[in-house]
C-alpha cells in the first residue's frame, strides 16, 4: 500500500512536494487526473490521499465524496480555492484538513507527519475479546494467541479499522492483493472462510464479518 497520493495536476508543484515526502522516508504515487487517482486508489490503497480541487474531468470533491463511500483514508484537501463555501463543501464531503495554496512546505510536512502520528501510531486494537497488535503483528482472542498467515492479519486490520462500513469485494482484494497479479477474488472468498473460523464463535453464523450481498462484507 502506498503511503501518499498526491492528486495534483500541477506538474511541477506535484514533483516538489514529491520529492519533499520522499526525503522523509514516505512512499508516494502521484495522479495529475481524478479519474487516475480513483483507479490507483482503487488499485494501489493509499495511507493518506492529498487532493487538489480544481482537476482535468473529475473534480476533487468528486474524488472525495467517491472515496468516502468506502474507506476512512485521511484526504488533506490543497486547493487555490478559497472561499469560505469551498472549505465547508469539502470538510462536509468527509476531507480530515483543507489547506489554501500556496503553502509553506514545512507547514505541510508537520500537518502530514501528524496525521500519520494521529491515524497509525497506535500499535495495539482492541475489540471485544480480540487484541491485534500491528507491530508484532499477532492477533489474541480471550488473551490466546491466534495463528493467522500475513494475508489473514491484513485483512483483520483492514475490516476492523472500517469497522461498520461495507466493503465492496474488488476493494478489498485490491487493498489486500492489488499488486499480485497471480491472485484471483476468489482468493478473498477463501480467505474470509479461514478468517471467520479463527475468530468467530460460530462461522457458520458469523457475527463480527458480514455478508453484505450485491456488495461484499462488513466488519461489526
Amino acid at each position: 500500500m502506498t503511503d501518499i497520493l498526491i492528486v495534483e495536476d500541477n506538474k511541477e508543484l506535484a514533483d516538489l512536494l514529491c520529492d519533499f515526502l520522499r526525503a522523509e522516508n514516505y512512499t508516494v504515487s502521484v495522479a495529475e487526473t481524478g479519474e487516475k487517482a480513483l483507479t490507483l486508489y482503487e488499485k494501489y490503497g493509499a495511507r493518506l490521499i492529498v487532493l487538489d480541487i480544481m482537476l482535468p474531468g473529475i473534480d476533487g470533491f468528486s474524488v472525495c465524496k467517491k472515496i468516502r463511500q468506502d474507506s476512512n483514508t485521511p484526504i488533506l484537501i490543497v486547493s487555490a480555492k478559497t472561499d469560505k463555501e469551498d472549505k465547508i463543501n469539502g470538510l462536509v464531503l468527509g476531507a480530515d484538513d483543507y489547506i489554501e495554496k500556496p503553502y509553506d512546505i514545512d507547514i505541510m510536512l508537520a500537518k502530514i507527519a501528524g496525521i500519520f502520528k494521529r491515524r497509525y501510531a497506535i500499535d495495539e486494537i482492541a475489540d471485544g475479546d480480540l487484541k491485534i497488535n500491528k507491530v508484532s503483528r499477532k492477533v489474541y482472542k480471550n488473551d490466546t494467541e491466534i495463528t493467522m498467515t500475513s494475508k489473514e492479519f491484513d485483512l483483520l486490520v483492514l475490516f476492523v479499522e472500517n469497522k461498520g462500513k461495507a466493503l465492496t469485494k474488488d476493494y478489498l482484494f485490491n487493498q489486500i492483493w492489488g499488486s499480485d497479479s497471480f491472485s484471483e477474488q476468489q482468493t478473498l472468498t477463501v480467505h474470509i472462510k479461514w478468517l471467520r473460523q479463527k475468530i468467530e464463535d460460530d462461522p457458520k453464523n458469523p457475527v463480527r464479518i458480514q455478508t453484505v450481498w450485491g456488495t461484499g462484507y462488513k466488519y461489526e
